[in-house]
């Protein structure tokens, strides 16, 4: 007799036709989207809040020209990014079209790839295609900037790491190590990967990326850790959680710092910010003892439970920074849209939040940054609905997160088929130990610590 989840629907009229349909649909909904936002990026359609491309044509393109030389732009405090940054904003240049419309286009084949793989996996046994939909709905919710950071494809990179760690733990450790180099934070992603020899390989090849990828930068190119002197003297970001504070009190009266541009982002300088500075990171490392104590104390687990642990990892890590840009909105949809692929996960509640967030982003980012950036009520209290959204969620993820893996809960249940024609012998048609771990992980089957 063979025994199968109850998950697994059996053949049905039209089973088919609801892929298909899906699919369709998805396809449409992204080719839409995306053509809004190539129209609103080009200007023919008219953007609120002015023109989102400076930092692509101004910022990146001048330390594109700086790097060709063989250096960082070590002595510009706007570059507050590990070296493997370097490759990316290197990457318009192998294209013929300007810096601007290359930058554009490789957005664009990020964003679409990122997309294609959740819906390839979400087609696979056990999995859903929510999380595509996250996705193609959600980036454009944050509007024609999301295609002028290059966040958009450290995203893709550390979505595709997150994906590749079950069945190749030593490919999603490559990628996510890889996007560590550039922008640190993919590397939370193995925050949850479950005791034995493959987070070990995964880990291993995570470290081993990053560091090698950084190292022959730095022999190749000066000033490779030049960003790391500048980050003891910045302030409070207008648009980080702790500014909120600062925000409220400069509207009754009781600040009287100043906002100015300081290491790349608008800050808030003055009384009290090294108090909140160091409530932050304090926070901080609060968060992060948390999940080490989760990690080891962990009795459950399942499909969903690594990646609702990086989900959980990078919220944390978002709400207590000093600094929150707009962009880091699409690093929490691209996570949030890899825990969505599995019906198991315990972050469905938290993805909504993280949606709702989005379009609250736009408002604030560009439409009312003016408005932001002077305390005005109305934008302070757009910014804190934002805010509070988020930090919501980081809770709620903690709370989700640790229950998931505590509760005892029965087994799915089974139903019993037919018994099955013999079938050749096991060595003919080898499984790969990627598919079968996710498949025991898909049933709900725990595993010992040391698996």
């Amino acid at each position: 007799m063979e025994l199968a989840p109850a998950t697994e629907s059996g053949s049905s009229p039209g089973r088919l036709g609801r892929p298909l349909g899906a699919l369709a649909a998805l396809g449409a909904t992204w080719v839409a989207t995306r053509t809004v936002l190539v129209l609103l990026m080009t200007g023919v359609l008219r953007a609120p809040g002015g023109d989102v491309t400076a930092d692509v044509w101004m910022i990146y393109h001048a330390w594109y020209g700086v790097l060709q030389t063989g250096t960082f732009p070590f002595d510009d405090v706007t570059w507050q990014y590990p070296p493997g940054a370097a490759l990316v904003i290197l990457l318009p240049g192998l294209l013929p079209w300007s810096y601007l419309t290359s930058f554009w286009v490789i957005c664009g084949i990020a964003d679409a790839a990122a997309a294609a793989l959740l819906i390839r996996t979400g087609l696979r046994r056990g999995r859903v295609l929510t999380g595509a939909w996250l996705w193609v709905v959600a980036v454009p919710l944050l509007g024609p900037m999301i295609y002028n950071r290059f966040d958009l494809l450290v995203t893709a990179l550390a979505l595709a790491g997150l994906l590749a760690l079950v069945r190749r733990p030593a490919i999603g450790g490559l990628l996510l190590g890889l996007g560590g180099i550039v922008k640190i934070w993919p590397l939370l992603g193995l925050i949850g990967t479950p005791s034995g020899r493959r987070t070990r390989r995964s880990w291993t090849l995570a470290a081993a990326t990053a560091v090698s990828v950084g190292f022959l930068l730095a022999a190749g190119m000066n000033g490779a850790f030049g960003f790391l002197a500048f980050q003891g003297a910045r302030g409070i970001e207008v648009e980080s959680v702790g500014a909120l504070p600062l925000h409220i009190a400069r509207l009754a009266g009781g600040w009287d710092g100043r906002v100015t541009m300081n290491y790349g982002s608008p800050e808030m300088l003055g009384p009290w910010v090294s108090v909140i500075s160091k409530v932050m990171m304090a926070g901080t490392v609060l968060g992060f003892l948390w999940l080490l104590l989760w990690r080891f104390t962990a009795r459950r687990r399942n499909a969903a439970t690594m990646y609702d642990a990086a989900l959980c990892a990078l919220l944390i890590f978002v709400v207590t920074s000093r600094v929150i840009s707009p962009q880091y909105l699409v690093w929490l949809i691209g996570v949030a849209a890899v825990c969505l692929t599995v019906r198991g996960t315990s972050q469905r509640p938290v993805a909504l939040l993280i949606l709702v967030a989005c379009p609250l982003t736009l408002l604030e980012f560009p439409t009312m940054f003016t408005q932001v950036l002077n305390s005005e009520p109305l934008a302070v209290a757009v910014l804190g609905l934002r805010n509070l959204l988020l930090l919501t969620a980081a809770v709620l993820s903690g709370i989700r997160l640790w229950r998931s893996t505590r509760a005892s809960t029965a087994l799915v249940p089974t139903v019993v088929l037919a018994e099955p024609p013999a079938l050749p012998a096991a060595s003919a048609y080898p499984v790969r130990p990627g598919i079968a771990y996710e498949q025991d992980l898909l049933d709900g089957i725990d595993h010992p610590a040391g698996r």
